[in-house]
């Protein structure tokens, strides 16, 4: 069982080519860290634009505020904007994401949302966005370093879907 960040992924990727004036497929690595929400943490620590690191390419202060609000608020800024959902790209993204589960990757990876076995300190059972590489219908994470930057952003969306579980397992045992 998966769950799909792979708009945040995409969207993550277009906003990375779009400021360093680029073409998509010169933009490799992204994550999407977590939940689909507000703390998703969009992850450009391991990100390659045109072969070259992405923090050696891009400004640091962009990629760690306004990038990162921009790839976590980007869905509510469309709807504001169209009084419409994103549709087509949530469509794209479905495609995208069976299409690398089912396909493969290769030895790219990509986001995807699965269900933690306690790998990068994520509590056990929580279905979490991490980066997998697909192959024969079955996906693998990718084991990655990361920093303390990223550390905290991992655990502040970590603990959402925590308390979301928690909240979730209370509701159905009240009576």
């Amino acid at each position: 069982m998966t769950a799909l960040t792979r708009l945040d992924h995409n969207r993550a990727r277009a906003l990375l080519a779009i400021k360093a004036a680029t073409p998509l497929d010169k933009v490799d690595g992204a994550i999407i860290w977590g939940n689909h929400s507000s703390t998703q943490y969009a992850d450009v620590r391991h990100v390659t634009i045109d072969g070259k690191k992405a923090l050696d390419v891009l400004p640091r202060d962009w990629l760690e505020g306004e990038f990162l609000t921009t790839v976590q608020k980007r869905g509510a800024a469309i709807i504001a904007a169209r009084k419409l959902s994103s549709a087509a790209s949530a469509a794209k993204a479905i495609c995208d994401h069976f299409r690398d589960w089912v396909l493969g990757t290769g030895e790219k990876y990509v986001s995807m949302g699965v269900f933690a076995t306690g790998k990068y300190g994520v509590e056990e059972g929580i279905c979490y966005s991490m980066p997998v590489k697909c192959a024969a219908g079955e996906w693998t994470v990718v084991d990655l370093d990361c920093d303390d930057f990223s550390k905290g952003k991992m655990e502040l969306t970590g603990k959402e879907l925590s308390d979301e579980l928690a909240l979730a397992k209370s509701l159905l045992s009240s009576d």
